[in-house]
């Protein structure tokens, strides 16, 4: 390990599947401290400036969004080569974290809102996903598309089972969010053996309108893309929406069988997933 290699991260070759290219963009694990910290800054921004989360003082002293499992996780990145190769150039991150890294800290982030225990139970490798953000100017497809192409081969190269995470929707007020919620509810409710349900002290009911009166269309277009995108690829919705009035969302919580990743993006990106992994 060098100086700059943060606790969590061992070796590139151990934790890294390489970087994946589409044109000026590249997506890869973050490889130093200072990689680490620039993306903590994106968070911050798009966060807490944009979102109108309400940093703790030492989060707004730094303007860095950082807590306790950052120094366990893998860090996925978007670079803009075209911006250099350094921090600067960092557009978007995703936090990964696996079963084992989370054990280092005592639980994953989830369970401070849901009860994941019948994820835990779950007989595979586990990934929890978090702090996704992208920068206002990259927000289009090619981003998203590349993170998510990122993620696939990760899941390869350490062969996760299942993932896991919350997904927020903006804003706290529920029920400005009855369509989506009970959208969400209705349509996508994960299977038992596969359903966290929110702490029973943060436990919203998402079921928030009649569903005759629910417009299927509109629901899913007023969703947020990342929420899409996890629907898109057969993930499924926890019971009970939690209100994060620190991040100023409602979240709710994906499960996603990683084999509906895998499979997609094998196909799409045969080539270039067996070569960053070989």
């Amino acid at each position: 390990m060098t100086a700059e290699t943060p606790l969590g991260i061992a070796t590139r070759s151990e934790r890294s599947f390489g970087e994946l290219r589409a044109g000026n963009l590249g997506v890869r694990i973050a490889e130093s401290q200072s990689e680490i910290i620039a993306a903590q800054a994106l968070r911050y921004r798009v966060f807490y400036e944009e979102m109108g989360a309400e940093p703790a003082p030492a989060i707004r002293r730094d303007r860095l969004d950082r807590d306790e499992f950052d120094p366990v996780a893998d860090h996925l990145l978007v670079i803009d080569h075209e911006r250099g190769s350094g921090p600067e150039a960092i557009v978007g991150t995703y936090r990964l974290i696996q079963d084992a890294d989370a054990h280092k800290v005592g639980r994953f982030y989830t369970s401070n809102e849901y009860d994941i225990s019948i994820l835990t139970s779950f007989p595979g490798k586990l990934l929890e996903l978090g702090r996704s953000c992208i920068a206002s100017d990259y927000r289009g497809r090619a981003a998203m598309q590349l993170m998510w192409r990122g993620i696939a081969a990760y899941i390869f190269l350490h062969q996760i089972d299942l993932m896991f995470g919350c997904a927020s929707l903006p804003g706290t007020n529920v029920d400005a969010l009855s369509t989506e919620l009970t959208y969400l509810y209705r349509n996508h409710l994960a299977p038992p053996g596969l359903r966290p349900r929110a702490l029973e002290s943060r436990y919203i009911d998402m079921r928030r309108l009649d569903p005759v009166e629910l417009d299927i269309r509109r629901a899913q277009a007023m969703l947020p893309p990342l929420i899409k995108g996890y629907l898109r690829l057969g993930g499924f919705i926890g019971d009970g929406a939690v209100v994060d009035t620190e991040f100023n969302t409602t979240d709710v919580a994906v499960v996603v069988k990683t084999d509906l990743i895998t499979d997609k993006y094998y196909r799409h990106y045969e080539r270039q997933l067996r070569d960053a992994l070989t």
